[in-house]
């Protein structure tokens, strides 16, 4: 069975008409078309400098022109019909234009390529998201932020784990100044990759560039870019600014996996830690005492497509040769499906983190269990001279007797803690507070509420939420 619906804008070679099935097979327009804001874009300052260098007349700039305004204002109305006979969303936009104004539309494609036209087209938008992804993760930072000062003006005091145990306390701020300075680090890669893709492929043509007497320069000034490509074979055949991308795109979504992690054990019965609220989370439809963090559960599980998109790319551009190939088609739906999701899922955060109720008991008890005051012990008996291994060696038998006997290091007696060593008694214990563990870790980046603080503070100024002195 085959199409002869339209003559393809490329047909010219061919005698016989594509087959239906390789044609649905090798069409991308139902995905593809969402690039024909960058596709118009790139066709108007391609037109536009081939007037400039006198490849076309004025008139015939003035009436490509029009009928590529017309074509959008006709998508943006959502009156385009998209073919899939015409394959994809630069020849589906063509082939409009020459239905519109007739056969001078075939001249818009003089010295250009659908390899560089794609390229510019996805470029673009790959640079745009890379930008909005990066104001997103600012804006949540932002957020992380505030929660922090909250909590730190609150005097939130959480358990630190490793290992999934308790080891120190720590101020909730600090918990939120960590997520912050992963955002900042995210950002800055996709400004990162946004500034290294910031080069416009078009005028490379198919591989080789071209004859004609175009200047590449005046139009990516004109497309925003910072300059056009230096090589032409890489400007079309290269897909790495999407690899970095989709690089950026798995860190952040592996850290709002671990933030999600977090959330929904700390909003668990088990560690009541807080309450996440109604408008982000749902119900059972059977056991009605349910409040299931569905939010954090699908962002958790959501990193798992991002990375997904990362790996098929790699694997498509792994074994491609140069310049351009049929392949390369495969590299779009990663690239919008992370942006859409990473959108998404950085909006519900930025919503979702300043309703919760953190349960300030809950976490100060929860800290003081699991002896993690046991290193302000040894610290205490460091300081005292006694080299810290042989500290250590001592706190941890005091410990095991602590723990054989379901008792906290506080609850033991003078006579135990003498035993263990004679520098140490019921008062010392006592006064090795949860709160002064806290206070104590002074060194920068610590957990005493003066260090976490100053990383608030510098973190506003960072993101101009406040004024330089």
């Amino acid at each position: 069975m085959t199409n002869t619906k339209d003559k393809k804008l490329w047909g010219g070679r061919f005698a016989q008409a594509t087959d239906s099935l390789v044609e649905l097979f090798n069409a991308s327009v139902s995905f593809d078309q969402r690039l024909y804001e960058q596709d118009i874009r790139g066709s108007l300052a391609h037109v536009a400098m081939l007037g400039q260098v006198d490849i076309l007349t004025a008139e015939e700039v003035a009436q490509i022109t029009d009928g590529l305004n017309a074509v959008l204002d006709n998508i943006r109305a959502g009156e385009f019909e998209w073919r899939l006979d015409r394959e994809d969303v630069h020849m589906n936009i063509e082939a409009a234009l020459r239905d519109r104004i007739g056969p001078v539309a075939g001249k818009l494609h003089t010295a250009r390529s659908r390899n560089d036209q794609v390229a510019v087209d996805f470029r673009l938008f790959t640079k745009e998201a890379a930008l909005d992804l990066a104001a997103q993760t600012r804006a949540l930072r932002g957020v992380m932020v505030a929660e922090a000062e909250r909590a730190l003006e609150a005097g939130v005091i959480l358990p630190g784990y490793t290992h999934l145990q308790v080891a120190q306390p720590i101020l909730l701020a600090h918990w939120f100044m960590a997520y912050a300075a992963m955002l900042e680090r995210d950002e800055g890669r996709f400004l990162d990759a946004a500034a290294r893709m910031d080069e416009s492929p078009l005028g490379s043509s198919a591989l080789a560039g071209t004859p004609w007497p175009i200047d590449r320069h005046t139009v990516s000034t004109a497309l925003g870019f910072a300059r056009p490509t230096a090589n032409s074979l890489d400007g079309v055949g290269s897909r790495d600014f999407a690899l970095e991308f989709l690089s950026a795109c798995a860190i952040l979504s592996a850290h709002i996996s671990r933030l999600s992690e977090e959330l929904v054990l700390y909003s668990t019965f088990e560690f009541g830690f807080l309450t996440l609220p109604d408008s982000h989370t749902t119900g059972s439809s059977i056991m009605p005492q349910k409040k299931n963090p569905d939010v954090s559960e699908l962002a958790r599980g959501k990193a798992g497509r991002v990375f997904g998109n990362l790996i098929g790319l790699l694997t498509v551009v792994k074994g491609t040769p140069l310049a351009y190939n049929k392949d390369l088609q495969e590299d779009k739906e990663g690239v919008f499906d992370s942006y859409d999701t990473l959108s998404i899922v950085l909006r519900l955060y930025a919503d979702m983190l300043p309703r919760c109720e953190w349960h300030a008991e809950k976490t100060l008890e929860a800290a003081a269990r699991g002896y993690s005051t046991a290193t302000d012990v040894a610290d205490f008996l460091a300081r005292q001279g006694v080299p810290f291994r042989e500290a250590h060696e001592v706190v941890g038998g005091l410990v095991g007797v602590a723990s054989r006997s379901g008792r906290q290091l506080w609850e033991l007696t003078d006579e135990e803690l003498k035993a263990a060593h004679p520098l140490l008694n019921a008062e010392v214990a006592a006064s090795l507070t949860v709160e002064k563990s806290v206070a104590g870790r002074q060194s920068y980046g610590g957990t005493a509420p003066v260090r976490v603080r100053e990383a608030v503070d510098a973190a506003k100024l960072a993101l101009g939420l406040v004024a330089a002195d």
